[in-house]
């Protein structure tokens, strides 16, 4: 099992400066020597450096997509919102059920960022197919926390890329702020995999919430 100063040392050897792509570089290592990083799960919160080490490390070690799911279960420790989104790919092909049931606890949370992680974590192709919508749109409701808005936001858009019709019919009836319905709508309208005619059909909507 490394140790924490043995992967201090390793980040000291790496060139000043050192990039995302770095790091990396040093993960695939310590993945190819299956290495234990443990070691890092008590410092990462207030230790940023170790982070992207801990979680990346130990979840590509991991080849069951359930086993991620789990595995990230365990470890809600997000710091930011950059930290909690780079983990959207590993849980891609986890199971949806078992998802959406930890979801919902998500959601909940008192931390902002662990609410964040309950609906970016759908941002993949977790989000493409029609049976899921209904499940996945049952998730929003208000939140004031920055950043969990832009994640429900991030999310309502992706799903109106596959689903203009259906997200534009919930969004039109949906008891949510501004703050968050305005942002989908942007979102939306910002998207190169929606049409004109559907972004109209959004911008319209914004009046909805201006008026009240």
């Amino acid at each position: 099992m490394l140790t924490r100063e043995r992967v201090q040392a390793d980040l000291n050897a790496l060139p000043a400066g050192y990039k995302t792509a770095d790091v990396d570089r040093l993960i695939r290592r310590y993945v190819r020597e299956k290495q234990d990083v443990s070691c890092l799960r008590g410092i990462v919160l207030e230790e940023q450096q170790f982070h992207r080490i801990y979680f990346h490390t130990s979840l590509l070690q991991l080849r069951d997509p359930d086993a991620r799911l789990a595995w990230l279960d365990r470890n809600l420790l997000f710091s930011d919102w950059w930290h909690t989104d780079e983990n959207i790919d590993f849980v891609r092909d986890a199971d949806f059920g078992q998802a959406l049931t930890l979801s919902r606890g998500y959601v909940r949370s008192g931390d902002p960022f662990i609410r964040r992680w309950g609906y970016v974590m759908f941002i993949s192709r977790q989000c493409r197919q029609p049976e899921r919508l209904g499940a996945l749109l049952s998730l929003f409701h208000d939140d004031g926390h920055y950043y969990v808005q832009m994640g429900e936001a991030w999310l309502l858009a992706e799903l109106a890329v596959f689903f203009p019709a259906e997200v534009h019919s919930w969004l039109s009836e949906a008891e949510l702020p501004y703050a968050i319905a305005g942002k989908a709508i942007q979102k939306i309208c910002d998207s190169f995999r929606v049409s004109p005619e559907d972004k109209a059909r959004f911008r319209a909507l914004r009046s909805r919430w201006k008026g009240r």
